[in-house]
């Protein structure tokens, strides 16, 4: 069995799924059993991490992406960066506002002490939905002058159009909600 398999039956044993959460009709799927279980937890970490070489820079997602960006840069011999929340980082910063499904949001990373220009960069994150937390991602590492090289992330949820706001990216889901 793959690294890719073995990690999505991991994730289907392990991952909780909690009704009307956080509103009626939404079905949440919590990973955190999946982080908590060390045999789960290393196998995504190996199968997010496994096909990616020349990776310069992990950038985690505020954040669980933290967690798994961590882990997937120890397993690639590189380091980490935090795409944090809005205020949280001390200026100056490059930052990203973009649309969510009830509001808005913005992600900040460090405009200086970090250099970013041309290096290729692994974005990783827990969920992709609708796309719009990881595409805002890729936009601020660009204006940032990095390569994205390709984008990890451990489930995907089907049906909200997540993918089509990375085309032309390489993207990677080890699951489907």
């Amino acid at each position: 069995m793959s690294d890719f398999s073995a990690a999505n039956a991991l994730i289907e044993r392990h991952a909780r799924r909690v009704p009307d959460f956080p509103t009626t009709g939404v079905e949440f799927i919590d990973l955190t059993p999946v982080l908590a279980d060390s045999e789960a937890f290393d196998c995504v970490i190996d199968a997010l991490g496994g096909e990616w070489s020349d990776i310069d820079l992990v950038a985690g997602l505020d954040a669980r992406g933290f967690l798994l960006g961590a882990a997937v840069a120890m397993h690639l011999n590189t380091g980490v960066l935090a795409i944090r929340k809005a205020g949280k980082l001390p200026p100056p910063v490059f930052s990203r506002t973009y649309q969510l499904e009830y509001g808005e949001a913005t992600l900040e990373i460090p405009a200086e002490g970090v250099e970013l220009a041309g290096k290729r960069v692994l974005v990783v994150d827990d969920v992709l939905a609708t796309g719009g937390t990881v595409a805002a991602a890729v936009e601020l590492l660009g204006e940032a002058g990095a390569e994205v090289a390709g984008i990890s992330v451990v489930l995907e949820v089907p049906g909200l159009g997540g993918r089509d706001k990375l085309v032309g990216h390489n993207v990677r889901c080890l699951s489907a909600g």
